[in-house]
């Protein structure tokens, strides 16, 4: 099994790797599925309809915007706001696209998109149906997508043949594990350490000077984005009101330090400032990294950014060490459970997302693969049965101080982890399939629906 550093760190944009990037680029791949096929030039008509928890929260990830978005022919890591938002309003008034090589088709959002409140479909919690209907309203060409959680969409009959899924192919990797203990065993043979075993990995698809480039690049767009959440205020789109807090709680942290009268504490409030800058970001719509999934993006460079300025004997160069040791675990979870919200709650989101931030921190400050393996578990086990409650189908509460919570807890795993030679009782394979379990067995309520916890127990005032 091998999944991407380059598929597990998406560029993309919010509030949503499932709701709002997997719907966008679901409707790039049908727009091109239409122009490939000889009945596409007698199209006249889209629909879309979406289901399940796409259907419950769309509106509050913004997923009707990017399936028209996706219409339109914008992807998520290439999408120009200016010029897309330019495009919507015209599409908002002409209810029509204009797709290259096809005769003008009728798209109106505000009726053409239907949120079907109804079961969801059989393939995941996540699902959409595209149509392409002729003038008389006959049904030209359907495609199934399913948006299966970190901006990965696959169709209904690649569902049904996970082969074919990214990750699974029959390529030759050096070293193929599919599992924590076949990971530990290959890096005790060969004396490397997971991030060495992924840079092999990754070098069978690019040169080993490309895997550096394009890793630091995904640590730029990170960094910029604590950057820009850190230099943000104001209030968040979607109703709630709720305020940015981020740039607040950094000039206090950085006034504090000025004075040396912070309290030792104050290390979880770096890492909580740096995880929530992300996450306002994420939830204004902004440019993230999926990380694995853009509900979960603070935790992931939180702690790398607490790694290079504030731990002792920090060094850039150990950069792609951290976000390769992180990907390899985010892999393993995607694999062998789910990182997908509404299939397996917010421990498929932050909590995959704090164990791949503690394995990934554990491996830079020197743990061994071993200690690596213990770091993600400890972090995965201590974050089982988290429900994914949005209130009101935003990616905000509890969302944005989830993904700090999420970081000092990784912190906290690494740092324990570190403290032991590796051996523990629990080992990662086993906390994996537990958590599978568990967001198997967990009510529909609670996996981004917005039908229970959080979200159906609101302030009065």
């Amino acid at each position: 099994m091998f999944l991407s550093v380059f598929d597990v760190f998406k560029f993309g944009i919010g509030p949503s790797s499932s709701h709002t990037m997997g719907p966008m680029t679901a409707a790039v791949s049908f727009l091109q599925l239409l122009q490939e096929a000889p009945a596409g030039r007698e199209a006249a008509r889209i629909r879309v309809s979406l289901h399940g928890s796409l259907a419950f929260t769309g509106k509050g990830h913004a997923t009707d915007r990017a399936v028209a978005l996706g219409l339109l022919g914008w992807l998520p890591a290439t999408l120009d706001m200016e010029s897309a938002e330019h495009q919507l309003a015209d599409l908002h008034t002409t209810r029509a696209l204009h797709p290259q090589g096809l005769p003008a088709i009728t798209f109106d959002p505000a009726t053409d998109i239907i949120f079907d409140y109804g079961p969801p479909l059989t393939g995941h919690a996540n699902g959409l149906v595209f149509s392409a209907l002729d003038a008389e309203g006959n049904a030209l060409l359907t495609e199934t997508y399913y948006s299966i959680g970190g901006g990965f969409v696959v169709t209904a009959a690649e569902r049904e043949r996970p082969s074919v899924v990214v990750g699974a192919d029959s390529t030759d990797w050096p070293y193929p594990f599919k599992n924590a203990v076949a990971m530990l065993q290959m890096a005790k043979t060969n004396g490397l350490s997971i991030a060495a075993m992924k840079r092999e990995n990754e070098a069978r698809l690019r040169t080993s000077e490309d895997v550096e480039v394009g890793v630091n690049r995904i640590w730029s767009v990170m960094n910029n984005c604590i950057e820009r959440g850190l230099a943000l205020s104001g209030e968040l789109p979607g109703g709630l009101r709720v305020r940015r807090r981020a740039k607040h709680i950094h000039q206090q942290l950085v006034g504090e330090r000025l004075t040396n009268s912070g309290q030792p504490h104050a290390a979880s409030d770096w890492l909580s400032v740096y995880a929530m800058a992300v996450n306002e970001e994420n939830a204004a719509g902004g440019q993230v990294v999926t990380s694995p999934t853009n509900g979960a993006a603070g935790v992931v460079p939180a702690v790398l950014r607490y790694y290079l300025d504030h731990c002792n004997g920090a060094d850039p160069a150990r950069i792609s060490d951290f976000l390769l040791t992180a990907a390899a675990i985010g892999g393993l979870i995607k694999h062998n459970a789910s990182i997908s919200g509404a299939e397996a709650g917010c421990q498929g989101e932050v909590g995959s997302a704090a164990a791949m931030a503690a394995a990934g921190l554990c491996a830079v400050l020197g743990g061994t693969p071993e200690q690596v393996e213990n770091a993600a578990e400890i972090a995965l086990e201590h974050h089982l049965g988290m429900t994914c409650d949005p209130v009101a189908g935003l990616v905000q509460v509890p969302c944005i101080e989830r993904n700090g919570i999420g970081a000092t807890k990784a912190v906290a795993a690494a740092s324990l982890a570190l403290r032991g030679d590796g051996s523990h009782f629990m080992p990662l394979d086993n906390c994996i399939e537990a958590m599978r379990q568990t967001g198997e067995e967990m009510n529909t309520k609670f996996k981004e629906t917005s039908l229970g916890g959080l979200a159906v127990n609101l302030p009065e005032c």
